[in-house]
């Protein structure tokens, strides 16, 4: 990120590869995803659409412009003024950068729910208690991890202070966590949806 600051002036990259590269796997996944689950071409084809188009594009859109404007809107270096913190000379927060730290964060999310939990899915669908543990240990690993990558992406910019806030959701991933342990198996309950497009 530094290198491409002092090569081209922006911390956003121009390379579209990594977006390009991530899409042509959720389409292999939504493929496996529907031979596996749902072998017909409408619901393949369904699933990929959705998968590509809301849940990974869509999806970074929307976290992107949310990081965009709370992080620059509240975690910005400089002195603090009626309406927020005041621009610091150090740089202006780019919202394709936010855009690149979205992306990266899914490619997490995207291994474990969409990857593993495929692999696993025999075992998770069952009506175990380690069934139950295993499923939402990874829903746990991954939207934690997921918050990780993006506070690691924001703390990387010199001119924000206090990232550390994106990381205050993984309490709240916690002890949805060890409620669910009482019997909601959220791989089980998720995955339909996840197979049906939704």
């Amino acid at each position: 990120m530094y290198h491409n600051k002092q090569t081209k002036g922006h911390w956003g990259r121009d390379d579209p590869s990594f977006v390009a590269l991530l899409s042509f796997f959720l389409l292999l996944t939504s493929i496996a995803w529907g031979l596996a689950y749902t072998p017909s071409f409408l619901s393949i084809a369904r699933l990929a659409l959705v998968l590509t188009f809301v849940h990974f594009l869509s999806g970074a859109l929307l976290v992107a412009t949310a990081g965009w404007y709370l992080a620059g809107r509240f975690l910005r270096k400089g002195r603090t003024g009626r309406f927020g913190a005041t621009p610091s000379a150090d740089g202006e927060l780019e919202w394709a950068y936010c855009f690149d730290v979205a992306v990266r964060a899914f490619f997490v999310a995207f291994f474990f729910l969409y990857i593993v939990q495929f692999f696993l899915m025999p075992l998770l669908s069952k009506n175990w208690w380690i069934s139950l543990f295993i499923g939402n240990t990874l829903y746990l690993v991954a939207f934690s991890f997921y918050c990780v990558v993006t506070f690691l992406g924001y703390n990387a910019l010199p001119f924000l202070s206090h990232t550390e806030v994106i990381l205050f959701p993984i309490v709240a991933f916690v002890i949805v966590w060890v409620v669910s342990l009482f019997g909601i198996n959220i791989a089980r309950n998720i995955a339909p949806l996840l197979i049906k497009g939704a």
